[in-house]
């Protein structure tokens, strides 16, 4: 299990366990259920990197601790 923060635009962390196995999908799911948002409205992003919801925690090498930007579309 391993926790990614998102911070928000507005400055509000949302802390999320998951595991290194779970897609990009699955962790909007999670998100979405914390903030209480819609999960297909929740982009990820790193930098100017947009991670695209059928690849894995794994895969873009998100690790325990890591922060990502959560925008809204």
């Amino acid at each position: 299990m391993i926790e990614v923060v998102c911070n928000t635009r507005l400055g509000k962390k949302v802390r999320v366990k998951c595991n290194t196995d779970d897609t990009i999908g699955d962790l909007k799911k999670l998100i979405a259920a914390q903030t209480g948002t819609c999960g297909n409205k929740i982009i990820l992003k790193k930098w100017y990197t947009i991670f695209k919801d059928h690849v894995s925690l794994g895969d873009y090498e998100i690790h325990d601790g890591m922060n990502l930007e959560l925008y809204y579309q």
